[in-house]
């Protein structure tokens, strides 16, 4: 599989270069605001009867129900003074499925589409459809191949960084020569291999990675099955860590380690913050997981699609300072937004802060006392 490639404009690290970027920003909204774009008819540019067609790919990853969808829905409400509408779709882990919602969006003749692709390659043929009929794709949060016009996700090679370096500080002294397992995620998604890229640059020459395993469709179910052959083939006392590409992995790995005897459980790993692993964290079960704000990876998304379809190219350039290659495409308009490790000392900082979950979510009974002993109370 290609991984895609990605050239950053230097947010990661450098809030200085954010903060450029910001006013960078302003100042092409207030252009396009002021007509700076004089190629842009008034009647598209204030056009706000816009259906934004949002194609998503599972229930299981408790963020798309939850959050994006309806964060979708709200921003383009906002954008449109109520007049702009969502037509959601998800696949619920079918890729024929999700061929067949996306074909007829364009037949309906959406405005834009936004998907957020199960199998990217396989969709290509599609979005060459929507293109055909003259609708934009933006993908979202996984590079779809075909002619999209722009990519909204996350850092996903930082994604990985993340995780490993958390391994790595769990670890500390006895890091080296350690045992870990990987669970990585689905190989036909493209974020696994920038997932995988991050955590490898972090661990390799640290740990012995023993076993890893490419989990299909991010199967829980499949996952405890990787981990019960973990265990098996390396002896439950002989691993020192487990790399979990995402929360719903970790739950099924964490679940193998205590069903084979596992008293203390070793550090793992997880992504998307869950409500069950934020849970499994303040318990000492999982060790992090990884912060993705999709609230703002959504609002960018709908604030992406509306300009896009209202044709204010100058916002439009300035809301994507990244760009992308994928297998069929060169310099894709992209916008990464940045993640965070979340462990114990920033529950706070981050899901609480932004309003995702509140303390008397996260602790209920069997978790309220540790949640007394991180000091959430």
């Amino acid at each position: 599989m290609n991984t895609p490639r990605i050239r950053r404009t230097g947010y990661r690290r450098s809030t200085i270069i954010l903060a450029a970027s910001s006013s960078a920003l302003l100042l092409t909204a207030c252009a396009a605001i002021g007509g700076g774009d004089t190629r842009t008819s008034s009647a598209s540019l204030y056009r706000e009867d816009i259906t934004v067609g949002l194609l998503l790919p599972d229930r299981d990853t408790a963020r798309f129900e939850k959050f994006d969808y309806p964060t979708v829905k709200r921003e383009v409400a906002s954008l449109t003074r109520g007049k702009g509408k969502v037509d959601y779709a998800n696949a619920e882990t079918s890729v024929s499925k999700q061929s067949q919602q996306f074909r007829r969006m364009v037949s309906e003749k959406v405005d834009v589409i936004l998907v957020d692709a199960l199998d990217p390659k396989r969709i290509a043929s599609e979005v060459q459809e929507a293109q055909d009929a003259g609708i934009p794709v933006i993908a979202y949060d996984r590079l779809a191949q075909g002619p999209i016009s722009a990519f909204v996700s996350h850092d996903n090679e930082l994604v990985g960084e993340e995780q490993g370096r958390a391994i790595d500080e769990a670890l500390g002294d006895r890091a080296s020569g350690s045992n870990v397992v990987m669970l990585n995620g689905d190989p036909a998604d493209p974020n696994s291999a920038q997932f995988k890229m991050g955590a490898l640059g972090e661990l390799t020459n640290r740990v012995d990675i023993v076993q890893q395993y490419d989990v299909t469709k991010w199967s829980p179910a499949v996952a405890k099955r990787d981990m019960n052959h973990a265990i098996r083939s390396i002896g439950l006392r002989n691993i020192a860590a487990v790399y979990a590409a995402n929360d719903g992995l970790a739950g099924a790995a964490i679940d193998a380690l205590k069903k084979a005897g596992a008293i203390a459980i070793p550090p793992v790993t997880g992504q998307d913050a869950n409500l069950d692993a934020v849970q499994r964290i303040v318990a000492g079960q999982q060790y992090m997981s990884v912060y993705k704000p999709f609230v703002d990876e959504a609002t960018d998304a709908a604030k992406l699609a509306i300009n896009k379809v209202q044709g204010r190219n100058i916002e439009f350039d300035g809301l994507t300072p990244d760009r992308v290659d994928s297998p069929t495409q060169k310099d894709i308009p992209t916008k990464l937004v940045p993640v965070i490790a979340l462990t114990r000392n920033t529950i706070k900082q981050t899901v609480i802060a932004d309003g995702v979950y509140t303390i008397r979510q996260i602790c209920t009974a069997p978790y309220a006392a540790r949640c007394v002993a991180i000091g959430l109370e």
